[in-house]
């Protein structure tokens, strides 16, 4: 997989996105990352890229074309397009997979007061990380990334993991809910002992208290995840 991500300030992704999962990614060659500013295509020797809205209002907005030319530079036959926006679809785990069947990702983060609507004309879907307002995409840029550098093939050493935490489904499409609670050593902490069924070494109890303790999870701490699921 190839991900572009347009933005004013690529510094801002280059240092976390090379390290951890998406750095490994990268290093064993399963995902190529690349950053387009703006700025390289605006049409005065400022290097403009946003001005005055029109009808007035506070702040400014970025201008169609040096967006539509960055996205241009890199876009080609299949390239999917998604713009960074707390108006766009909500991002869940369902759609993180979906977006890491593409071959070729190109996130464009906003700025300012927003991008020239007539700009979202050419984009194929407007993602939201939540409804809250953030400075610039980049932060939710950097979340698309990671979430999807996790699910390619070859990446995290151990795949099943992958298949078996929060907000994953199972074979048949079914919600699984919250993740299990997790345990390591030592077996006593603080005088907090590790559940004795994890210690008996009955994989067939574990897999029926993990199961359980999920669901009672998730319906203490997400009970809008079970009556979303139909659960």
């Amino acid at each position: 997989m190839r991900i572009d991500v347009v933005t004013l300030f690529p510094e801002m992704l280059r240092g976390p996105l090379g390290l951890s999962i998406v750095g490994r990614a990268q290093g064993k060659g399963a995902l190529k990352l690349g950053f387009i500013d703006p700025r390289d295509f605006a049409p005065d020797r400022h290097r403009t890229v946003d001005d005055r809205p029109f009808g007035g209002g506070p702040g400014m907005v970025l201008m169609a074309e040096p967006l539509a030319k960055a996205v241009e530079s890199v876009r080609r036959r299949g390239s999917f397009v998604a713009y960074l926006s707390p108006q766009g679809r909500r991002l869940d785990q369902r759609m993180v997979r979906r977006l890491a069947k593409e071959r070729h990702l190109v996130l464009v983060c906003g700025h300012y007061e927003g991008v020239d609507e007539r700009f979202l004309k050419d984009v194929d879907m407007e993602v939201s990380v939540g409804d809250f307002v953030l400075t610039g995409g980049e932060i939710p840029a950097m979340a698309v990334v990671d979430a999807v550098a996790r699910l390619l093939p070859g990446v995290l050493s151990d795949p099943g993991s992958a298949l078996d935490e929060t907000f994953a489904e199972g074979p048949s499409g079914e919600f699984r809910g919250l993740e299990y609670p997790h345990f390591t050593r030592p077996r006593v902490w603080r005088r907090r002992k590790v559940p004795e069924v994890l210690l008996s070494g009955d994989h067939d109890r574990i897999a029926r208290w993990r199961a359980e303790t999920a669901r009672r999870r998730t319906l203490k701490k997400r009970p809008d995840l079970l009556s979303r699921s139909g659960t």
